[in-house]
């Protein structure tokens, strides 16, 4: 939320929300007031909501295409507070424009569909949700970490608890969504139930059962950015981080510029999954074991079983441990992040497999990485210095056992705080045949080796070999029957 006044006209209604502070630099810059409200709110201290009631024509669109915008005035959300009433609600729903304070919509990219079906009469858009039988199912939170804007900033730490700790809100008339849901479930793999048969796993009726019914608390995580914070991670400032987010997303949300005084942002990306095998509760004691896995999504992989990456076979290892884990009086922890091919899309990672496979001298380990900077520009755009912070959400401050290869979740980790005291790589025995490729590159790359992999050098990038799908091959015979 800062904006130099050199540079940048501000106006004053602006300048009403901010103190005036004289950086190192000389240049004049905005900071936020901490609007300070009293231990207990009550409705009588809260404005009557704005309330815009949709009709099925629209009368007329409200452009914002200048600083702040006319009549606003946003309930203050100050991130970091400890006191949920003193850092207030996310308020991002249609029905309060002029209370709002973040900018985007509920729900990431699904907004869209919700569109859709108000667009087509499917949905009123004047319903409010009916919430009261919704509350978590087990209990998470509050930790320290929630007070610190530093270790949360892509996830609303309060969003599954609205109902509770903004309780004032709703009986005023607000309409405040979670953006968080926590539930329980049963899940069943084949591997584990592989695993049982072959005496990897034994049931024990409470995490595992005779069946192959693992026990799960589980959360799901809508996106919620902060976006002092997300700029400081990426080292740039918060003004760069707006105008490029503006720019790049072909000017989709122009507030990103025209709105300084919002600095929330529900980004139109997949949120994330965690799932918790054990008793949750445990999770923030140190002294008890802890097994995690995060895992960046792949649908090809994880759902459909293609041989070409190691993605399910080592989610379906990190489950196992974290049942053995659970049933050794810890808890498991797989964090599933919808980052399909990277966050480069399922798209170009297809478009990468094709080019892999037609390369000169075909799919091999040296070019794995190459191919899809060729293609995308960039080799990954994950960003793993956002990850942590659904660990933190969770109170995690020791991990015992990670289960996961990659230096870059490891450095992520341990830089935002976290301690880990073992690394467990994918077993060799658990490698897909076209698999081999992956793994051997990325082992050169830094990956951690561990004991499996401390035999494998360079010199193998060369050798290891993906398989041939004989495109050329096959195009000349689809056209030779076509002809």
């Amino acid at each position: 939320n800062i904006r130099s006044i050199q540079n940048h006209p501000i106006d004053l209604r602006t300048l009403e929300m901010a103190t005036l502070k004289v950086s190192t630099s000389d240049a004049v810059v905005l900071v936020p007031k901490r609007h300070r409200r009293g231990s207990s709110l009550s409705e009588e201290d809260l404005k009557i909501p704005d309330l815009r009631t949709q009709n099925a024509s629209i009368e007329y669109i409200n452009l914002t295409t200048h600083n702040s915008n006319f009549f606003a005035d946003p309930i203050p959300l100050l991130w970091g507070e400890e006191n949920p009433e003193e850092r207030g609600p996310v308020i991002a729903t249609t029905h309060h424009p002029m209370q709002r304070n973040a900018i985007g919509a509920h729900s990431g990219s699904y907004c869209i569909y919700k569109a859709l079906a108000v667009a087509c009469g499917q949905l009123d858009p004047n319903y409010f949700p009916k919430l009261e039988m919704t509350k978590p199912v087990f209990n998470i939170g509050p930790f320290p970490s929630w007070y610190n804007e530093r270790t949360i900033a892509t996830m609303d730490p309060w969003g599954h608890k609205v109902t509770e700790v903004f309780g004032v809100y709703y009986r005023k008339g607000y309409d405040i969504r979670p953006t968080i849901a926590v539930t329980k479930a049963h899940i069943e793999l084949p591997e584990v139930k592989e695993a049982l048969r072959v005496g990897r796993l034994s049931a024990d009726e409470t995490v595992l059962n005779s069946d192959g019914q693992i026990f799960t608390s589980k959360a799901a995580v809508e996106p919620v950015w902060y976006l002092p914070e997300i700029a400081r991670r990426f080292g740039c400032s918060e003004l760069i981080l707006r105008e490029t987010l503006f720019q790049e997303t072909n000017m989709m949300y122009p507030e990103l510029v025209t709105r300084p005084d919002l600095n929330v942002f529900l980004p139109p990306i997949g949120g994330l999954t965690i799932y918790i095998f054990g008793d949750p509760s445990t999770i923030p004691d140190e002294s008890v074991p802890l097994a995690v896995r995060v895992h960046d999504e792949c649908n090809g992989s994880d759902v459909f079983g293609s041989d070409i990456c190691t993605c399910r076979p080592y989610l379906t290892h990190a489950i196992e441990e974290c049942v053995k884990t659970a049933q050794s009086g810890g808890a498991g922890v797989v964090v599933y992040f919808r980052k399909e091919g990277r966050s480069l899309g399922e798209v170009t990672k297809y478009l990468v497999y094709n080019m892999r496979k037609r390369q000169e001298g075909g799919d091999s380990a040296a070019n794995y990485f190459n191919c899809t900077e060729l293609v995308a520009g960039t080799q990954d755009t994950r960003f793993q210095t956002l990850m942590p912070d659904p660990l933190h959400w969770l109170g995690i401050t020791r991990i015992h056992k990670f289960i996961s290869m990659s230096d870059m979740k490891y450095q992520a980790i341990v830089s935002s705080g976290i301690k880990i005291d073992e690394r467990v790589e994918i077993p060799k025995d658990l490698i897909p045949k076209d698999a081999h490729v992956e793994i051997t590159a990325k082992v050169a790359k830094g990956y951690h080796k561990g004991d499996e992999y401390k035999a494998m050098t360079e010199d193998l990038l060369g050798i290891i070999k993906g398989r041939d799908y004989k495109y050329e091959e096959t195009c000349a015979t689809v056209k030779k029957a076509m002809d």
